[in-house]
């Protein structure tokens, strides 16, 4: 149990090994920061970005299960290697990428971890706005400056104070988020119209490819950004811990809330096409319309509580993957400068940027598929591997693993070139260049235009591709 002394104090450990003393604690206790870190409410608009390709409500509802379960299976599967060698991801992808390598995939790391929180954290921006712009008692900019003070404010407090400030902060962001979460749900559940959810594509299901596409949507949304931290909560795990405890807690915690609100989305967004409307340019905002005035102001909490969860999780991550690729200052410094960065970035999407689904669809389809590639490579790294990672090599570029490794950083390469030759990508003038390899399965105007599948090309690339590459070259390691 974490003492209050701790969760007070700034965490001094960056991408070291964590020591024997300092590991304590159970499988359980993953659950806290996972829930929290996926509890906010932007799920409930990802059921109108599912429904948004041409699909029925039980095929969302289908997507929804299969695409976050499945993405937090990976991300279970990664926590194992923190679990085995207490050390956060970044550092335990050396074995795969070499000591000097490894910083391709640290770069792409820290980008998806720094877009995220900036998202997460302008979200919560815009749903101050919103609020207190519907209550009418305070000035618009005004508003989403509080909102925003508030939820960086949170965040960088959390991901600059460390790992015991998390797990204490997560808990009681969990408890707080999912209560206000299900009064929520109780005050618009008379808003739901069965019948115009059952019309959705009424007498015909919608496509395979708007299926899949809408899988694919969930996987590089809501589960596949978060691999790249996994072992960064499980390193203080002691080696005993179960593997399979680790593996349930993972994906329970992370899976539960946002399969539950995602549903619940797609019934509120099929039920008015208004609503399903508004969330594109404001997804957490726009769910405001469906609530009494009263509930306003739980309803801000909520929002922002819930977005920070997933925030403070990213700015800590974000704070180790800079250190890891090169940067000489502490873990706590790097996570101050990625709030400022993170700052910087909110202020543009919010008061810059006219629409937030495009950027960030743009954002999570272009690092969705190099990303996809490494996650696929580290996965399977660490299934093959039957014995703990060496830890004194993991620092060493004349060590077992090497400074570079060619295959690995190939591997990501040629995974990427095919991940945007399948993905279409309009939502920014300079992204458009992506898809050039639609002709093969009908253009970028066909049935699989906007299903996205080169980020299942670039998830098979990245796992088969490292098995058949590095399979020798694991075995020669773990003979030493």
């Amino acid at each position: 149990m974490t003492s209050q002394s701790e969760a007070r104090k700034i965490e001094l450990n960056g991408i070291n090994v964590i020591a024997e003393s300092e590991r304590s604690g159970s499988a359980k206790s993953l659950f806290w920061p996972w829930a929290a870190g996926n509890v906010s409410l932007l799920a409930l608009s990802y059921g109108s970005f599912f429904l948004g390709f041409g699909i029925s409500f039980w095929q969302a509802t289908f997507a929804a299960i299969i695409s976050t379960v499945g993405s937090f299976l990976v991300v279970a599967i990664s926590s194992l290697a923190g679990k085995r060698s207490s050390a956060p991801t970044m550092t335990l992808s050396r074995a795969a990428f070499g000591v000097k390598g490894n910083r391709l995939p640290g770069l792409l790391s820290y980008l998806i971890f720094v877009g995220w929180e900036t998202i997460l954290v302008s979200l919560a921006t815009l749903a101050a706005q919103t609020v207190f712009a519907r209550l009418g008692h305070i000035n618009h900019n005004l508003a989403g400056g509080l909102g925003f003070l508030v939820a960086a404010g949170l965040t960088i407090f959390g991901g600059v104070l460390g790992f015991h400030t998390i797990m204490k902060l997560q808990r009681w962001l969990t408890i707080a988020t999912i209560i206000l979460t299900i009064g929520y749900i109780a005050l618009t559940a008379s808003k739901v119209s069965w019948h115009a959810v059952s019309a959705i594509n009424s007498g015909h299901s919608g496509s395979i490819q708007g299926v899949v596409g809408a899988i694919i949507f969930g996987i590089t949304g809501i589960g596949l950004g978060w691999v790249n931290s996994a072992a960064d909560y499980s390193r203080y795990l002691p080696r005993h811990t179960s593997s399979k405890s680790v593996i349930t807690w993972t994906v329970f915690g992370a899976s539960i809330v946002p399969i539950i609100l995602v549903i619940y989305g797609s019934m509120l967004a099929g039920s008015s096409a208004t609503l399903n409307g508004a969330i594109a340019s404001d997804p957490i905002g726009a769910l405001t319309t469906l609530l009494p005035t009263w509930y306003l102001i739980p309803f801000v909490a909520v929002a922002i509580l819930g977005l920070v969860g997933g925030a403070v999780l990213d700015l800590y991550s974000s704070g180790i993957t800079l250190v890891s690729i090169g940067l000489p200052v502490k873990r706590h410094v790097a996570a101050g400068i990625d709030g400022t960065i993170m700052a910087i970035g909110t202020i543009y999407i919010v008061w810059i940027s006219k629409n937030f689904f495009l950027p960030f669809e743009g954002f999570i389809i272009t690092l969705g598929v190099p990303i996809a590639v490494w996650s696929a490579i580290f996965v399977a790294d660490v299934i093959m591997r039957k014995r703990d990672y060496v830890e004194a090599d993991l620092f060493s570029a004349t060590g077992r693993y090497g400074a570079w490794n060619i295959k690995s950083i190939g591997l990501v390469a040629f995974g990427s070139i095919i991940g945007w030759g399948f993905v279409t990508n309009t939502f920014a003038s300079w992204l458009s260049w992506q898809g050039y390899f639609m002709s093969a399965i009908g253009g970028k105007k066909g049935s699989w235009a906007y299903a996205n599948v080169g980020i299942i090309f670039a998830l098979v690339i990245g796992f088969v591709g490292h098995i058949l590459l590095s399979r020798k070259a694991i075995r020669a390691q773990e003979a030493h």
